[in-house]
């Protein structure tokens, strides 16, 4: 069980990593230049003498500690409040964007900030009575406006907030994630300050800077409006997905295992479908009446997780709409549940425009009260579950990418209920599929049961199995032959040498391996032989100058443990 203070250091990592992901940018060139307006003093400025200098210290820190009491505050209680209250569920998000550009207005007009401030007057003793623009202010604004990308952490609380579950934990959990996302938030803020404070043209044009942050501010309101920071965002790559991965390990544990370890290359067999229930409404379907059970019976099933604003959602949602596009009159049925993250994102209308503006033709459920998302005890946005005509899940995805190994899985389970099925060709390359990028790699192939991934022959299970080699290898598979122990994080051969084969696309291919044993490999014609002894460690056994595929071979005697595959 997770303690408390464990979830304070797990929500500081995450609150990091969103602060340094590309979720923040639409908010750093107002947090830099509303530092730069106060730190721009001196000759020719409008705050000259003690109280300029000591609103300018404070300024940044006001700022961020509005959006941390702010953001914890409306991410933990704002659906509950505005539910209670029968208010609408986007009214705080709008609220934080009008009251943003009046600050811009006030920043160009002094006497506008005069009259916004007048309820924050006790803060101005922190700033100097002559401030013109209060910092906390600002923060509380950002905090209403911000809308961060969906990491493990603020699902978390998210899904706490929205379904009323608050306890402690959660809100350490909350507290800590604002605090970690202001942190670099701050360090921006600061070094906008310092930059003003060294230049002698800030130091002197401190007016300009102010009237060109209030422009800032207008136009982040704007762009607010019409959602134009998302479609930067999509444009950029996703830095801290790998960070974000370790980050849920820590706090949901890492017990998914074998085939039903999200994002497995093979079909595993992961249980019943949960119930898709509970939607407040259902668009895409006829009179946009539910989509009953019946309705899908002996449909191959995809039930696709995603909101709206979720920047990564918005990136997957193209390759979900093409597989349905092209294998819906061949019996797949696509489902998508729409989970709020935020408040707005519970109204209909607006996940109705949400749902047309992505492009979305399959059914929709909007489940804005978490019903179907708990039902799953789903934690992520996008998340996928790809079920077998007998409402069996056979594979989960977590994130973006992975088109072509779900497309595969996906007419493997089509030609399954129905053998006499003529299917249409590929729409996704294997070539560009590694783990959502255009790397042409295999991705890490782990060969113990816990982590299995890219196994030919089904399940792969602990325990001692006998295998023979399939007739071909996907791309990216691989398959055994002969007596193999299977352990947790490794296999090893039993009985006599066993063999192993590999499809494989890269410059390198390298194995981990350990124990006490001989090691003989062929690629392209070439055999070669090695003598393993020791713990485990990394062993090249492919190197290129060019990115190529080819099938690799290996036999290894009784004694050697032989862990993953890694590709470069």
């Amino acid at each position: 069980m997770t303690t408390v203070s464990s979830l304070v250091v797990i929500g500081l990592l995450g609150g990091l990593i969103t602060g340094i992901s590309p979720c923040v940018l639409p908010v750093l060139p107002v947090i830099l230049l509303s530092a730069g307006a106060q730190g721009a003093r001196g000759d020719g400025g409008d705050d000259k003498g003690a109280d300029g200098g000591f609103a300018s210290r404070f300024h940044p820190y006001l700022v961020v500690t509005g959006l941390v009491v702010s953001f914890t505050v409306f991410t933990l209680l704002g659906s509950t409040v505005l539910s209670l209250l029968h208010l609408p569920q986007d009214l705080i998000r709008w609220v934080g964007i009008v009251m943003l550009a009046l600050i811009g207005l006030g920043m160009m007009v002094p006497k506008v900030m005069e009259i916004l401030e007048r309820p924050f007057a006790r803060f101005q003793r922190f700033g100097g009575s002559k401030n013109p623009s209060n910092g906390f202010l600002l923060g509380l604004v950002l905090g209403a406006a911000y809308v961060p990308c969906a990491g493990p952490v603020l699902a978390a609380v998210a899904v706490a907030g929205a379904t009323g579950r608050i306890g402690a934990d959660t809100v350490a959990l909350a507290v800590s994630f604002a605090v970690g996302t202001a942190i670099p938030l701050l360090a921006f803020a600061l070094a906008g300050r310092g930059i003003t404070e060294r230049i002698q043209a800030f130091r002197t044009r401190q007016r300009a800077i102010r009237v060109t942050a209030g422009v800032v501010m207008l136009g982040l309101a704007v762009a607010l409006v019409l959602d134009a920071p998302a479609a930067l965002q999509r444009r950029l790559p996703d830095y801290t997905a790998s960070l974000q991965a370790r980050t849920d390990d820590l706090l949901h544990g890492d017990s998914a295992s074998g085939p039903c370890r999200p994002g497995a290359a093979t079909l595993g067999d992961c249980g019943p479908l949960p119930a898709i229930d509970g939607a407040v409404a259902w668009i895409n379907t006829p009179g946009d009446q539910p989509l009953t059970q019946q309705s899908r019976a002996g449909k191959v099933t995809l039930v696709d997780f995603f909101a709206y604003s979720c920047i990564n959602c918005q990136r997957s949602v193209p390759g979900i709409e093409k597989l349905y596009e092209t294998y819906a009159a061949s019996g797949l049925q696509v489902i998508g549940v729409h989970s709020p993250e935020y408040a707005f994102e519970k109204e209909v209308d607006n996940v109705r425009g949400g749902v047309k503006h992505l492009g979305i033709t399959y059914p929709v459920a909007v489940d804005s009260n978490l019903t179907t998302w708990t039902n799953f005890d789903n934690h992520y946005w996008p998340a996928h579950y790809l079920a077998d005509a007998q409402g069996n899940v056979r594979q989960t995805h977590v994130g973006e990418g992975g088109e072509a190994a779900t497309e595969k899985l996906v007419r493997e389970l089509l030609m399954q209920a129905n053998p006499k099925v003529t299917l249409p060709a590929p729409v996704f390359s294997e070539a560009k599929d590694d783990a959502g990028t255009n790397s042409p790699r295999t991705p890490e192939t782990y060969l113990g049961s816990d982590r299995a991934s890219g196994f030919a022959q089904g399940t792969l299970d602990k325990g001692q199995h006998t295998f023979s080699f399939p007739s071909r290898l996907l791309a990216d598979t691989f398959a055994l032959d002969g007596t193999w122990t299977v352990e947790p994080q490794s296999i090893t051969p039993t009985e006599g040498k066993g063999r192993l084969r590999l499809s494989y696309r890269g410059k390198q291919v390298n194995l981990v391996v350990s124990g006490e044993g001989d090691l003989t490999w062929t690629v392209n014609g070439k055999t070669r032989t090695t003598h393993v002894s020791g713990v485990p460690n990394g062993m090249e056994l492919v190197h290129s100058e060019e990115v190529g595929s080819g099938e690799l071979e290996l036999e290894a005697s009784p004694g050697l443990q032989l862990y993953s595959f890694t590709f470069g």
